[in-house]
């Protein structure tokens, strides 16, 4: 039973394996390539940086690097984080805050064979998530906000439960210490642009793995996205594509026309091209409402209305936006509409707040009424000022300033942080040039390409 099973599998991926060998062909000028790395680097000039492609990179309809293929580069420069520093600095941390420059330069295939390129600087690397519409919202108003709580319990959990908790606890501490390490954090991405066409040999394709099991899934999780359906003949494509120009809810208009260019051929049942890679989906953006104060977040929704073919007529099409690479606190709606997810603003002042009110609660033992009251006095003193300006709070309220002071230190930090969860701008929505982003649309109605059967 078991060697049935196995042979099932391996029945079922040897079409995907046959599809993911490489001929080999040149990568033309331009081609963008996403990025990311697997492990913590440390920031400092000429670290070494070995990263994997986030997608496959196709050209002429055929695939020449496959996803995961390993690019590497080092870290040229690093740029001064001026808004992070200044932030860290209201609330005692004096880390001089940096931003890596990373030049990339030669993709590594399995071989070993070592490929050199050109691209530009990759900058702004930042964790990069792939956001999904949630599910239709479903009840009135309370259930949408039950909802909204659920997610933000979510996020809260997942500070406690999440993979790598113990590094998150040791990063945690050293944001309390004045001065801190900084390091590059897994799972950072760039996206850079090839500078010059680059010649790709072929490629055999890589060894069938059986995928893993499915984990049981509790409600306090955050839910899975699910894989990309595959295309199918029942009346839509599910289409990769990269925006051609960056899109903001801060600076783009409704009305402003969007283009993004088609990153993967669609193949029919009988491996016929339906749309070729380097098509192009045109559209517009809908709404656009830039962020606002009092934590009022930026709103962005586009899609896409025509699909231009090379060599053929633009087509009409009707899509809806199923999946974009952006930050983690960034979500889709039911309708492909991009706004912040829900944040927890109530936990954490309310916390510091408690911490802030310590020193006030002295007792009778902190008058010298028992001999343990001044050890007392400074332990509460220390809680009220590790909440206003972490270790360095800490360290003033043990000096031996009065308990009002190590209160008002600790309501500062109290203030700061309600401040910036209720008064100040809420989020921007950004998409940059070259996001990643997945649309449904409906196939093109005209006679299919051939396509070589080797691909």
């Amino acid at each position: 039973m078991i060697c049935k099973s196995a042979l099932v599998i391996a029945l079922a991926l040897f079409p995907c394996a046959i599809l993911c060998q490489t001929e080999g062909g040149t990568l033309p000028a331009e081609t963008p390539l996403a990025l990311s790395i697997d492990d913590h680097l440390p920031m400092r000039t000429g670290q070494s940086v070995s990263a994997h492609l986030r997608y496959p990179i196709y050209a002429n309809d055929k695939l020449l690097l496959p996803k995961d293929t390993v690019v590497t580069g080092s870290v040229v420069e690093l740029r001064s984080d001026r808004s992070r520093r200044i932030r860290a600095t209201m609330g005692g941390d004096f880390t001089p805050f940096k931003i890596p420059v990373v030049h990339f330069t030669s993709f590594v295939l399995p071989d070993g064979t070592t490929i050199p390129f050109t691209s530009d600087n990759a900058t702004d690397g930042a964790p990069i998530f792939r956001a999904v519409p949630s599910p239709p919202a479903k009840g009135g108003f309370l259930r949408q906000q039950l909802n909204g709580l659920l997610t933000v319990v979510r996020s809260d959990v997942a500070i406690f439960t999440a993979p790598e908790k113990g590094d998150r606890f040791v990063q945690f501490i050293y944001t309390q210490i004045p001065y801190h390490p900084q390091r590059i954090d897994k799972g950072t991405a760039w996206t850079v642009e090839l500078s010059h066409s680059v010649e790709i040999p072929a490629e055999p394709a890589p060894p069938v793995v059986a995928a893993d099991p499915p984990k049981k899934h509790h409600f306090w999780e955050e839910p899975v996205p699910p894989a990309n359906p595959a295309n199918t003949d029942t009346g839509s494509w599910i289409v990769q594509a990269n925006l051609d120009e960056p899109l903001s809810s801060e600076t783009s208009k409704e009305g402003e026309t969007i283009k993004a260019t088609v990153a993967e051929p669609i193949f029919n049942p009988d491996h016929t091209i339906a749309i070729p890679q380097g098509s192009t989906l045109i559209g517009s953006v809908t709404r656009a409402k830039p962020a606002r104060k009092f934590g009022r977040t930026g709103v962005l929704t586009f899609n896409f209305r025509q699909l231009q073919i090379p060599h053929e007529e633009t087509r009409i099409v009707e899509t809806k936006l199923t999946g974009a690479d952006s930050p983690r606190d960034i979500a889709l709606n039911s309708e492909g509409q991009a706004k912040s997810k829900p944040q927890d603003k109530i936990t954490l002042p309310i916390l510091l707040a408690l911490m802030a009110s310590q020193p006030l609660d002295q007792g009778d033992h902190d008058h010298g009424l028992s001999s343990g009251g001044g050890g007392n006095m400074l332990g509460k003193n220390a809680v009220g000022g590790a909440a206003g300006l972490g270790l360095v709070g800490t360290i003033i309220s043990l000096t031996g300033i009065s308990s009002n002071a190590a209160a008002g230190i600790g309501y500062y930090g109290a203030a700061r942080a309600f401040y910036y969860r209720w008064i100040a701008k809420g989020q921007k929505i950004d998409f940059a040039k070259n996001t990643r982003i997945v649309v449904e649309t409906t196939p093109r109605n005209s006679a299919p390409m051939k396509s070589d059967p080797q691909i």
